[in-house]
């Protein structure tokens, strides 16, 4: 302990003077009047539809013990994920990153589970050193392996070796592997690789990146997934465990609606929208944060279209960074649904490509299972939870990887004082 009786007293008085500053009381009133007034469509500042409800707009609730035990319209799950020792620079001015993809399927299948696929993202200022690579077969010819090189970036280099390989990776394994699913495909994460769509908003270098040769590769590879899904009748989505989106908040942010949206993103919304309260027992004694939350219940809303943010891209009348799509442009749209899980406080979104979700019964289906895995579970479903676990570096391995690339590139990786002081875990 660092700090002192003293010093603990002055951070809440100072906690306390901020509270003061800050009612939340009428949130609850806000959160329902967006819900009722605002989403059947919302539009933003240039009157386009950003997001609108896919179906009829509702609210449902289940108890937990019973969805749990509900039988479940999918025999077979498959997951896929993707995960990455993280950028790292070397003095001789390279940065790298490398991702490792992996499929899981519950009930497991350990020759599903044994295949991977391995990239590495190179970004180097020097402009005659050939680095790229073709597939690379290996471990029997159950697992690829492939190097490639990054678009030339002044700034961000390390953002964009790292989308890249995260994004290659878990495209193209979920291609190969895709002959393997029989029932439903779960990524883990955005349907779309979200990362990069949202280049063109962060920066005019980012913008322009976007629209080259490997960013629009790698979407590629999530379009011809969607397409070959949607011929096959084979439902596919993307399971969202930490949904960050500002579709709903920004375009509220940027209209005149008579209040600000109190929430930093909306996650915050649906949140507050979800969250269901016990009866008030009237206490004088001021309870904990949570303590009066009802937690026998998920929650759960109706389906939604998005069509803003990083989902533009993908919308009807979005160009999809330039890659062909062969499919009516409206079937690539994102739509989603929101979770909330109160023993956890956590919301999850989950998103499917409209030309799934537009029919009524596989919505429902999509919904029951989802369900019915995450109460059990208390988290996300059994076949992303495998699939994170067979794609997951860990910091150990990490380590012995970067250690392994310095001999390899005969140059020591670029030390900073927080990577001597926090490790692997930096």
């Amino acid at each position: 302990m660092t700090l002192d009786p003293i010093h603990v007293d002055a951070i809440a008085r100072l906690a306390g003077s901020v509270a003061d500053s800050v009612d939340d009381s009428d949130h609850d009133d806000v959160a329902e009047t967006v819900w009722e007034s605002w989403l059947d469509p919302l539009t933003d500042a240039r009157g386009r539809t950003v997001v609108e409800p896919l179906g009829e707009q509702q609210r449902a609730r289940v108890a937990i013990d019973d969805i749990a035990l509900a039988e479940r319209p999918f025999p077979t799950v498959h997951g896929i994920d993707s995960g990455t020792i993280n950028p790292t620079s070397f003095k001789n001015g390279l940065v790298l990153d490398l991702a490792h993809a992996a499929m899981a399927v519950d009930p497991s299948d350990l020759s599903i589970h044994r295949a991977r696929t391995i990239v590495a993202t190179v970004h180097t200022n020097d402009r005659t050193r050939s680095l790229d690579s073709d597939w690379v077969s290996i471990d029997e010819g159950h697992s690829q392996r492939r190097v490639i090189r990054a678009p030339q970036v002044n700034r961000y280099a390390e953002a964009v070796v790292h989308a890249l390989s995260l994004y290659l990776a878990e495209g193209h394994h979920a291609r190969k592997h895709a002959n393997t699913v029989e029932d439903l495909l779960l990524l883990d994460g955005p349907l779309y690789p979200k990362e990069i769509l949202t280049w063109r908003d962060r920066n005019p270098e980012l913008d322009a990146l976007t629209y080259e040769a490997r960013p629009k590769n790698v979407l590629k590879n999530y379009v011809r997934l969607v397409e070959r899904f949607v011929e096959e009748g084979t439902p596919i989505a993307g399971f969202v465990k930490n949904p960050s989106a500002r579709v709903i908040t920004g375009a509220l942010a940027d209209k005149e609606v008579g209040f600000d949206a109190p929430w930093p993103d909306d996650t915050g919304f649906f949140t507050r929208l979800l969250e269901q309260q016990v009866d008030d027992t009237g206490s004088a004694v001021e309870a904990e944060p949570g303590a009066n939350r009802r937690t026998d219940e998920l929650t759960v809303t109706s389906w939604f279209i998005s069509r803003g943010g990083p989902d533009g891209a993908m919308a009807a009348d979005g160009d999809a960074l330039g890659v062909e799509r062969t499919l009516e442009p409206e079937c690539y749209e994102v739509t989603f649904f929101v979770i909330y899980d109160p023993r956890t406080d956590l919301c999850y979104k989950v998103e499917a490509p409209y030309a799934v979700s537009r029919d009524p019964e596989t919505r429902q289906q999509l919904q029951t299972q989802i369900l019915s895995e995450v109460a059990a579970e208390r988290g996300p479903p059994t076949a992303v939870d495998k699939a994170d676990e067979l794609a997951k570096i860990s910091a150990s391995e990490k380590a012995a990887l970067r250690r392994k690339f310095e001999t390899i590139l005969h140059s020591e990786q670029q030390s900073t004082h927080d990577k001597r002081r926090w490790g692997d875990e930096y």
